[in-house]
Protein backbone atom coordinates (compact mmCIF):
# COMPACT_ATOMS: atom_id res chain seq x y z
CA UNK A 1 0.00 0.00 0.00
CA UNK A 2 0.76 3.63 -0.66
CA UNK A 3 -0.22 7.34 -0.05
CA UNK A 4 -2.70 6.51 3.04
CA UNK A 5 -5.11 9.34 3.66
CA UNK A 6 -7.92 9.89 5.55
CA UNK A 7 -11.20 10.21 3.70
CA UNK A 8 -11.30 13.77 4.89
CA UNK A 9 -7.87 14.50 2.88
CA UNK A 10 -9.56 12.94 0.06
CA UNK A 11 -12.93 14.46 -0.11
CA UNK A 12 -11.03 17.69 -0.01
CA UNK A 13 -8.84 16.89 -3.02
CA UNK A 14 -11.73 15.80 -5.01
CA UNK A 15 -13.45 19.02 -4.43
CA UNK A 16 -11.14 21.43 -3.99
CA UNK A 17 -7.96 20.23 -5.14
CA UNK A 18 -6.02 21.43 -8.66
CA UNK A 19 -8.37 18.72 -10.40
CA UNK A 20 -11.16 19.14 -8.17
CA UNK A 21 -15.09 19.04 -8.74
CA UNK A 22 -15.42 22.72 -8.41
CA UNK A 23 -11.85 24.33 -9.24
CA UNK A 24 -12.51 22.81 -12.73
CA UNK A 25 -15.99 23.67 -13.40
CA UNK A 26 -18.89 22.02 -11.46
CA UNK A 27 -21.43 23.93 -10.58
CA UNK A 28 -25.16 24.56 -9.32
CA UNK A 29 -27.54 25.77 -12.14
CA UNK A 30 -29.96 23.86 -14.41
CA UNK A 31 -26.97 23.73 -17.04
CA UNK A 32 -24.55 22.39 -14.02
CA UNK A 33 -24.85 19.45 -11.71
CA UNK A 34 -27.32 20.05 -9.37
CA UNK A 35 -30.07 22.35 -8.54
CA UNK A 36 -30.06 24.45 -5.12
CA UNK A 37 -32.70 26.75 -4.58
CA UNK A 38 -31.79 29.88 -5.14
CA UNK A 39 -31.65 28.21 -8.87
CA UNK A 40 -34.65 27.76 -9.00
CA UNK A 41 -35.71 31.19 -9.27
CA UNK A 42 -35.96 34.36 -8.01
CA UNK A 43 -38.44 33.76 -5.49
CA UNK A 44 -35.70 32.23 -3.17
CA UNK A 45 -33.64 35.38 -2.96
CA UNK A 46 -36.80 37.61 -2.63
CA UNK A 47 -37.73 35.35 0.80
CA UNK A 48 -33.90 36.02 1.77
CA UNK A 49 -34.03 39.59 1.54
CA UNK A 50 -37.15 39.99 3.88
CA UNK A 51 -35.23 37.75 6.09
CA UNK A 52 -31.93 40.59 6.20
CA UNK A 53 -34.98 43.35 6.27
CA UNK A 54 -35.69 41.84 9.80
CA UNK A 55 -32.06 41.05 11.04
CA UNK A 56 -30.79 44.59 10.04
CA UNK A 57 -33.98 46.27 12.17
CA UNK A 58 -33.23 43.49 14.99
CA UNK A 59 -29.91 44.69 15.09
CA UNK A 60 -30.67 48.32 15.08
CA UNK A 61 -29.94 49.39 11.51
CA UNK A 62 -26.07 48.98 11.40
CA UNK A 63 -24.45 50.50 8.36
CA UNK A 64 -22.86 48.67 7.13
CA UNK A 65 -24.78 45.57 7.66
CA UNK A 66 -22.73 42.86 6.63
CA UNK A 67 -24.06 39.93 4.41
CA UNK A 68 -21.69 37.23 4.26
CA UNK A 69 -22.76 34.45 1.39
CA UNK A 70 -20.46 31.68 2.47
CA UNK A 71 -20.20 28.89 -0.41
CA UNK A 72 -21.26 31.75 -3.22
CA UNK A 73 -21.06 29.58 -5.85
CA UNK A 74 -21.57 31.26 -8.91
CA UNK A 75 -23.55 34.24 -7.14
CA UNK A 76 -27.19 33.06 -7.87
CA UNK A 77 -28.22 33.76 -4.11
CA UNK A 78 -26.25 37.30 -4.41
CA UNK A 79 -28.11 37.99 -7.86
CA UNK A 80 -31.47 37.56 -6.51
CA UNK A 81 -31.24 39.49 -3.46
CA UNK A 82 -30.23 42.23 -4.66
CA UNK A 83 -33.15 42.30 -7.75
CA UNK A 84 -35.24 42.18 -4.76
CA UNK A 85 -34.33 45.75 -3.00
CA UNK A 86 -34.20 44.76 0.53
CA UNK A 87 -35.49 48.17 2.53
CA UNK A 88 -31.55 47.50 4.08
CA UNK A 89 -29.86 47.94 0.81
CA UNK A 90 -28.34 51.16 1.33
CA UNK A 91 -26.87 50.18 4.30
CA UNK A 92 -26.03 46.39 3.08
CA UNK A 93 -22.25 44.98 2.00
CA UNK A 94 -22.63 41.63 0.21
CA UNK A 95 -19.96 39.44 0.39
CA UNK A 96 -20.03 36.33 -1.87
CA UNK A 97 -17.18 34.41 -0.46
CA UNK A 98 -16.21 30.78 -3.05
CA UNK A 99 -12.75 29.43 -3.09
CA UNK A 100 -12.88 28.63 -6.73
CA UNK A 101 -11.89 31.30 -9.07
CA UNK A 102 -13.73 29.67 -11.72
CA UNK A 103 -16.93 30.15 -9.83
CA UNK A 104 -15.72 34.05 -8.07
CA UNK A 105 -15.69 35.13 -11.47
CA UNK A 106 -19.48 34.81 -12.37
CA UNK A 107 -20.43 36.85 -9.07
CA UNK A 108 -22.54 40.09 -9.99
CA UNK A 109 -21.30 43.48 -10.14
CA UNK A 110 -22.15 45.12 -6.79
CA UNK A 111 -21.08 42.57 -4.45
CA UNK A 112 -17.30 42.09 -2.86
CA UNK A 113 -16.11 38.59 -4.32
CA UNK A 114 -13.60 36.67 -2.04
CA UNK A 115 -12.03 33.68 -1.86
CA UNK A 116 -12.21 33.58 1.79
CA UNK A 117 -14.08 34.90 4.93
CA UNK A 118 -13.92 38.82 5.57
CA UNK A 119 -12.11 39.51 8.71
CA UNK A 120 -14.71 40.32 11.82
CA UNK A 121 -15.93 41.30 14.10
CA UNK A 122 -19.04 42.99 11.98
CA UNK A 123 -22.84 43.06 12.43
CA UNK A 124 -24.63 41.46 10.20
CA UNK A 125 -25.71 37.75 8.80
CA UNK A 126 -23.48 34.88 7.46
CA UNK A 127 -25.40 32.47 5.27
CA UNK A 128 -24.44 29.11 4.54
CA UNK A 129 -26.89 27.78 1.84
CA UNK A 130 -26.03 23.99 1.10
CA UNK A 131 -21.78 24.33 1.94
CA UNK A 132 -21.92 22.39 5.12
CA UNK A 133 -22.73 19.01 3.46
CA UNK A 134 -19.47 20.14 0.72
CA UNK A 135 -17.29 20.33 3.72
CA UNK A 136 -14.67 17.27 4.07
CA UNK A 137 -15.72 15.09 6.77
CA UNK A 138 -13.85 11.98 8.41
CA UNK A 139 -15.72 8.67 7.51
CA UNK A 140 -16.08 6.14 10.16
CA UNK A 141 -17.16 2.31 9.31
CA UNK A 142 -18.55 0.04 12.05
CA UNK A 143 -16.38 -3.09 11.64
CA UNK A 144 -16.09 -5.88 14.86
CA UNK A 145 -16.32 -2.00 16.55
CA UNK A 146 -15.97 2.06 15.23
CA UNK A 147 -12.84 1.98 12.76
CA UNK A 148 -11.76 5.28 10.57
CA UNK A 149 -11.87 4.75 6.77
CA UNK A 150 -8.78 5.74 4.84
CA UNK A 151 -8.42 5.88 1.02
CA UNK A 152 -5.34 3.93 -0.26
CA UNK A 153 -3.23 5.10 -3.68
CA UNK A 154 -2.60 1.61 -5.69
CA UNK A 155 0.72 0.82 -7.14
CA UNK A 156 -2.05 0.87 -10.66
CA UNK A 157 -3.64 4.26 -9.33
CA UNK A 158 -6.70 2.12 -8.37
CA UNK A 159 -8.08 3.62 -5.10
CA UNK A 160 -9.68 1.48 -2.27
CA UNK A 161 -10.56 1.92 1.58
CA UNK A 162 -8.35 0.98 4.46
CA UNK A 163 -10.03 1.02 7.69
CA UNK A 164 -8.29 2.05 10.95
CA UNK A 165 -7.59 -0.03 14.39
CA UNK A 166 -10.75 0.39 16.77
CA UNK A 167 -11.46 3.56 17.65
CA UNK A 168 -9.74 4.65 21.36
CA UNK A 169 -12.28 5.65 22.69
CA UNK A 170 -15.07 6.06 20.35
CA UNK A 171 -16.09 9.25 19.23
CA UNK A 172 -19.64 10.42 21.27
CA UNK A 173 -21.88 10.92 18.70
CA UNK A 174 -21.46 6.85 17.25
CA UNK A 175 -23.99 4.78 18.42
CA UNK A 176 -22.64 1.88 20.93
CA UNK A 177 -24.52 -0.82 18.99
CA UNK A 178 -24.59 -0.47 14.70
CA UNK A 179 -24.87 -3.09 12.19
CA UNK A 180 -21.69 -4.77 10.28
CA UNK A 181 -20.25 -2.08 7.84
CA UNK A 182 -22.44 0.84 8.94
CA UNK A 183 -21.08 4.06 8.22
CA UNK A 184 -21.00 7.81 9.93
CA UNK A 185 -19.64 11.13 8.96
CA UNK A 186 -17.58 12.71 11.30
CA UNK A 187 -18.27 16.41 10.58
CA UNK A 188 -15.13 18.21 12.73
CA UNK A 189 -14.85 20.60 9.46
CA UNK A 190 -18.72 21.53 9.90
CA UNK A 191 -18.59 21.64 13.54
CA UNK A 192 -15.06 24.78 13.15
CA UNK A 193 -16.69 26.65 10.23
CA UNK A 194 -20.08 27.17 12.28
CA UNK A 195 -17.68 28.37 15.53
CA UNK A 196 -15.70 30.13 13.56
CA UNK A 197 -18.25 31.89 11.49
CA UNK A 198 -19.74 33.29 14.73
CA UNK A 199 -17.00 34.36 16.03
CA UNK A 200 -16.47 36.68 13.20
CA UNK A 201 -19.93 38.35 14.31
CA UNK A 202 -20.26 41.12 16.70
CA UNK A 203 -23.97 40.99 16.65
CA UNK A 204 -26.26 39.10 14.03
CA UNK A 205 -27.06 35.94 12.81
CA UNK A 206 -25.52 32.52 11.28
CA UNK A 207 -27.84 30.21 9.42
CA UNK A 208 -26.83 27.09 7.73
CA UNK A 209 -29.51 25.96 4.94
CA UNK A 210 -28.74 22.23 4.44
CA UNK A 211 -30.17 18.56 4.43
CA UNK A 212 -29.68 17.29 7.61
CA UNK A 213 -30.21 14.42 10.21
CA UNK A 214 -31.20 15.30 13.92
CA UNK A 215 -28.53 12.67 15.46
CA UNK A 216 -25.54 10.83 13.63
CA UNK A 217 -26.68 7.86 15.18
CA UNK A 218 -29.95 8.12 12.89
CA UNK A 219 -27.52 8.45 10.12
CA UNK A 220 -25.58 4.90 11.18
CA UNK A 221 -28.65 2.77 10.99
CA UNK A 222 -29.80 4.17 7.71
CA UNK A 223 -28.17 2.56 4.30
CA UNK A 224 -25.49 4.97 3.75
CA UNK A 225 -25.90 5.64 0.33
CA UNK A 226 -28.59 7.50 1.42
CA UNK A 227 -26.88 10.30 2.65
CA UNK A 228 -23.63 9.95 1.67
CA UNK A 229 -24.21 10.94 -2.33
CA UNK A 230 -22.23 12.30 -5.35
CA UNK A 231 -23.72 14.12 -8.44
CA UNK A 232 -22.91 14.63 -11.60
CA UNK A 233 -24.99 16.81 -14.36
CA UNK A 234 -28.17 16.53 -12.44
CA UNK A 235 -27.97 12.70 -11.50
CA UNK A 236 -26.63 10.62 -8.54
CA UNK A 237 -23.07 9.38 -9.73
CA UNK A 238 -20.78 6.73 -9.05
CA UNK A 239 -19.00 5.48 -6.12
CA UNK A 240 -17.37 8.54 -4.29
CA UNK A 241 -14.03 6.34 -4.97
CA UNK A 242 -14.65 6.58 -8.76
CA UNK A 243 -12.77 9.29 -10.73
CA UNK A 244 -12.18 11.81 -8.02
CA UNK A 245 -13.13 15.11 -9.46
CA UNK A 246 -15.32 14.31 -11.91
CA UNK A 247 -18.16 14.42 -9.39
CA UNK A 248 -19.89 16.25 -6.31
CA UNK A 249 -19.09 14.12 -3.12
CA UNK A 250 -22.10 15.05 -0.44
CA UNK A 251 -23.14 14.20 2.73
CA UNK A 252 -26.34 14.81 5.60
CA UNK A 253 -25.28 16.95 8.16
CA UNK A 254 -25.53 15.63 11.47
CA UNK A 255 -26.99 18.51 13.89
CA UNK A 256 -25.68 16.80 17.14
CA UNK A 257 -22.22 17.20 15.86
CA UNK A 258 -22.76 20.94 15.32
CA UNK A 259 -22.59 23.60 18.03
CA UNK A 260 -26.11 24.08 19.56
CA UNK A 261 -28.15 25.52 17.60
CA UNK A 262 -30.88 28.26 18.59
CA UNK A 263 -33.12 27.01 16.08
CA UNK A 264 -34.27 24.42 13.64
CA UNK A 265 -36.78 24.62 11.50
CA UNK A 266 -37.72 22.63 7.66
CA UNK A 267 -37.01 25.49 5.12
CA UNK A 268 -40.85 25.32 4.18
CA UNK A 269 -41.65 26.64 7.75
CA UNK A 270 -38.54 29.36 7.67
CA UNK A 271 -39.78 30.24 4.31
CA UNK A 272 -43.40 30.85 5.74
CA UNK A 273 -41.97 32.07 8.17
CA UNK A 274 -40.59 35.69 6.56
CA UNK A 275 -43.22 35.70 4.10
CA UNK A 276 -43.10 33.53 1.24
CA UNK A 277 -46.95 33.31 0.68
CA UNK A 278 -47.43 36.87 0.92
CA UNK A 279 -44.82 37.17 -1.99
CA UNK A 280 -46.62 34.31 -3.49
CA UNK A 281 -50.02 36.17 -3.52
CA UNK A 282 -48.46 39.43 -4.74
CA UNK A 283 -46.94 37.68 -7.67
CA UNK A 284 -50.50 36.26 -8.33
CA UNK A 285 -52.20 39.75 -8.32
CA UNK A 286 -49.45 41.11 -10.60
CA UNK A 287 -50.06 38.57 -12.86
CA UNK A 288 -53.90 39.22 -13.29
CA UNK A 289 -53.71 42.74 -13.87
CA UNK A 290 -50.61 41.99 -16.55
CA UNK A 291 -51.84 39.13 -17.72
CA UNK A 292 -53.45 40.55 -21.02
CA UNK A 293 -50.11 41.98 -22.04
CA UNK A 294 -47.83 40.38 -20.17
CA UNK A 295 -44.22 42.00 -19.78
CA UNK A 296 -41.23 40.15 -18.34
CA UNK A 297 -42.24 41.48 -15.16
CA UNK A 298 -45.40 39.69 -15.31
CA UNK A 299 -43.72 36.62 -16.48
CA UNK A 300 -41.38 36.34 -13.36
CA UNK A 301 -44.17 37.01 -10.98
CA UNK A 302 -46.20 34.16 -12.61
CA UNK A 303 -43.60 31.97 -12.03
CA UNK A 304 -43.51 32.88 -7.78
CA UNK A 305 -46.92 29.93 -7.76
CA UNK A 306 -44.71 27.31 -9.20
CA UNK A 307 -41.00 28.27 -7.90
CA UNK A 308 -42.99 28.20 -4.06
CA UNK A 309 -43.93 24.45 -4.97
CA UNK A 310 -40.45 23.53 -5.49
CA UNK A 311 -39.27 25.34 -2.16
CA UNK A 312 -41.91 24.11 0.41
CA UNK A 313 -42.20 20.55 -1.27
CA UNK A 314 -41.58 18.53 1.88
CA UNK A 315 -39.91 15.52 0.00
CA UNK A 316 -37.55 17.91 -1.52
CA UNK A 317 -35.88 21.14 -0.90
CA UNK A 318 -38.86 22.10 1.39
CA UNK A 319 -37.47 19.62 4.04
CA UNK A 320 -34.09 20.80 3.87
CA UNK A 321 -33.74 22.34 7.44
CA UNK A 322 -32.25 25.87 8.36
CA UNK A 323 -30.55 26.35 11.56
CA UNK A 324 -29.69 29.44 13.08
CA UNK A 325 -27.48 30.60 15.78
CA UNK A 326 -26.93 33.92 17.05
CA UNK A 327 -24.21 35.84 18.15
CA UNK A 328 -23.84 38.99 20.48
Amino acid sequence: MSAVIPFSEFMADALYGPSGFYTTGGHAGRRGDFLTSPEVGPLFGAVVGRFLDAQWRRLGCPDPFVVVDAGAGPGTLARSVIASRPACSASMRYVAVDVSSAQRVQHPEGVDSLAAMPDGPFDGVIIANELLDNLPFRLAVHDDGWREAFVVTLPDGGLVEHLSAPFDPVPSVLPAVAPLGARAPLQDAARAWITEARSRLRLGTVIAIDYSSATTAGLALRPWRDWLRTYRRHERGDHYLVAPGSQDITTEIAIDQLPEPDAVRSQAQWLQLHGIDELVEEGKRYWEQHAHRPDLAAMRMRSRVSESEALLDPSGLGGFSVIEWSAG
